[in-house]
């Protein structure tokens, strides 16, 4: 009953809160604003922007009555306890090092086979082109659940790929591709090599063609062209693709749920188990925070870092 004194009472209380909150807001989103848009450079605000949100989102889930103070204490606490407690417990410590591990490895096998596909593409006719670039897309049409449960199909022991090699005398006995880190790999970078790509691509399409005639009419051969022109000015879209296949790939889940055995610990899948098997979601919750925050902020130095050097290049 909208006319009980308690009710009236609770809806009053929560009224004063959120007025408290949203004065507390001014506190942190208003310096946040100008330092952003008066300090920052452009490149620096988006990521800016994403940090001081999260960090809002963080303080505004724990803070009562506008305490900010209190709010904030807690936070760096919960943080800096997940991040001691994923240091110090060999699990989360080896499902750590592993995501970097098999992320970093993704991302590297993805350059490789993606660079080739974006040279061609980008050499291609201008009709071709946006053929081909359709046939890198168009596997994105079909949900990523979907097409890693294919590779089942494709990697088990009767599958369609042992079967093959099997009729045609290569094997006497199927491979064990499934359930292997092989098989996550193979996942991951299916999966995620069109991110690579698309910015190899952008960038690629870009460069000036009569660079390399100009170093082939000095005697320059075309590997040390490549090496000397193609490569360094491809280094934006090889940056950009990296990070795109890198950051996805350091918390995946799915992929080597399915495709990975059970030496293919992940800090997705641990995250996963502790928020729906132990229930534990405070402990999950700072951990895939203090995660999120070990991932991004050295990527921030080294895109500021990176920016900083070609501004200085193009001067």
């Amino acid at each position: 009953n909208p006319q009980r004194p308690d009710f009236v009472r609770c809806m009053q209380e929560y009224r004063n809160n959120i007025m408290e909150d949203l004065t507390a807001l001014w506190k942190i989103w208003v310096p946040a604003t100008l330092i952003n848009f008066a300090f920052m450079p452009m490149h620096l605000r988006i990521p800016f922007t994403a940090g001081v949100s999260l960090l809002w989102t963080c303080i505004l889930s724990t803070m009562r009555g506008g305490d900010i103070e209190h709010a904030v204490d807690m936070v760096g606490g919960a943080i800096t306890g997940a991040t001691l407690h994923m240091m110090e417990d060999e699990l989360y410590r080896d499902a750590f090092l592993n995501s970097l591990k098999t992320a970093a490895i993704s991302t590297l096998l993805a350059l490789i086979l993606g660079f080739p596909m974006a040279y061609g593409i980008a050499r291609a006719r201008p009709d071709r082109r946006l053929i081909l670039l359709m046939m890198v897309v168009l596997p994105f049409w079909t949900s990523s659940l979907l097409r890693t449960y294919a590779w089942l199909g494709l990697l088990k022991d009767s599958g369609i790929i042992n079967n093959t090699l099997m009729t045609l005398g290569v094997i006497s006995e199927p491979l064990r591709v499934l359930n292997t880190d092989a098989a996550v790999y193979l996942g991951l970078v299916y999966s995620y090599l069109p991110f690579m790509v698309l910015p190899l691509v952008a960038t690629l399409v870009k460069l000036d063609n009569t660079l390399l005639e100009a170093a082939a009419d000095l005697g320059c051969k075309p590997l040390s062209a490549f090496f000397r022109i193609t490569l360094p000015l491809s280094l934006p879209g090889i940056i950009a693709g990296s990070l795109l296949v890198f950051i996805p790939t350091m918390g995946e889940f799915v992929i080597p749920d399915i495709l990975g055995g059970p030496d293919s610990l992940m800090i997705g899948r641990v995250l996963w188990n502790e928020f729906f098997s132990n229930t534990h979601w405070p402990l999950a919750s700072s951990i895939a925070i203090a995660m999120l925050i070990l991932i991004v902020l050295p990527l921030l130095v080294f895109e500021y870092v990176q920016n900083t050097y070609f501004t200085e290049r193009k001067r």
